[in-house]
């Protein structure tokens, strides 16, 4: 889809608690810039985690996990690709792991499980697209993505969340916010 880059999309990093909330962050994030978003569900079930995934999850590589795969559109342009992953042995055969998306929110599920969010760690880098990346991006040739993975952990320091989003480099604006009083100038 040449001239597929025109659509341009901010994120922030760390994000905004209040959007975090949301019932989609990347809906939320989108109304907020006047940007038509739209996403559609591509994927609920089973996968093995790959090496970063059972990093977050303290699981070993290849260990099934659950996968949430949803496609983020900014007008009818794909820009973002955000998979959640979650251990099967903490929520098999609940709600979490039905097609389609869950209301109000994943987080507010995990929440109604016994869950309370305690931390998140984030990684971002920036790398050629792989497998069909590019294909469901509409990527042009040589375009890169910026891959982030955010590892989230319960307030017992239990690994319950990680959210991997692969998002079209030359479709995103990425504000980094630094909180106030923690760093001199």
């Amino acid at each position: 889809m040449p001239g597929a880059s025109r659509a341009v999309v901010r994120r922030s990093l760390p994000s905004e608690p209040a959007a975090r909330g949301s019932a989609s962050l990347f809906l939320t994030e989108a109304e907020r810039q006047g940007v038509r978003a739209g996403r559609r569900m591509l994927y609920v079930g089973p996968e093995p985690a790959s090496e970063h995934v059972a990093a977050g999850l303290r699981v070993e590589p290849g260990t099934p996990v659950l996968a949430r795969r949803k496609l983020l559109l900014a007008g009818d342009v794909p820009v973002r690709v955000a998979t959640s992953f979650l251990r099967l042995d903490l929520f098999a055969d609940t709600p979490l792991s039905e097609p389609g998306f869950l209301s109000p929110s994943l987080q507010s599920r995990i929440e109604e499980l016994g869950h309370r969010f305690g931390r998140a760690e984030e990684r971002l880098v920036a790398r050629p697209p792989r497998g069909d990346e590019a294909a469901t991006l509409h990527l042009d040739p040589g375009e890169w993505v910026v891959q982030i993975v955010r590892a989230a952990y319960s307030a017992d320091d239990l690994p319950i969340h990680v959210l991997e989003t692969v998002c079209a480099a030359s479709r995103h604006v990425f504000d980094i916010v630094q909180v106030s009083g923690a760093d001199e100038f």
